[in-house]
């Protein structure tokens, strides 16, 4: 799921740089417009079809995970914090300090294109594949999809979750 995620992340942006060229000639070629125009579209309903491919599974994964609001809104108060764990095996321990960085970068660039997260009220701390969040989000669900989104990062063993309610931020 993160090889598509990271796919769909970096052909976004190839396809903006093509289409700021493409526009840059245009002006210069009017046939070359509409054909920019046609592939803009067609561009436009790839990425349309891919976002909604993307939500579906997003969604399924909550679901597997236990993130639904109820579920989250009981467990911070009986708890304080939440801790899901991927289902597979575990694996090896990452050893080096350059995992971690990867792995705190991936997923802050993960929050970084989410519209509903933001990477700079979400602190993220990476210790051999354990990851905590911590910080403020808008609603319960915002906490769903920071820890579904930490999980499908490659070489994530669990995370742990102290983020905080606070509507408005």
């Amino acid at each position: 799921m993160s090889k598509f995620f990271n796919g769909l992340i970096i052909g976004i942006i190839i396809g903006a740089a093509g289409y700021w060229y493409v526009q840059t000639k245009a002006r210069q070629h009017p046939e070359a417009e509409q054909r920019a125009e046609n592939s803009a579209a067609q561009a436009h309903a790839s990425a349309s079809d891919a976002a909604s491919h993307f939500s579906d599974a997003f969604k399924a994964k909550l679901d597997a995970l236990d993130l639904r609001t109820d579920q989250i809104k009981d467990e911070l108060a009986r708890t304080g914090k939440i801790v899901r764990r991927k289902a597979q095996d575990l694996g090896a321990e990452v050893a080096d300090a350059t995992a971690d960085a990867r792995t705190e970068a991936a997923i802050k660039a993960a929050y970084a294109v989410d519209p509903n997260l933001s990477v700079w009220k979400i602190s993220v701390s990476a210790t051999q594949g354990h990851v905590t969040l911590s910080g403020t989000v808008s609603n319960s669900d915002d906490i769903g999809r920071a820890v579904a989104l930490a999980l499908n990062v490659d070489g994530v063993r669990d995370v742990t979750s102290t983020l905080q309610v606070k509507p408005g931020t």
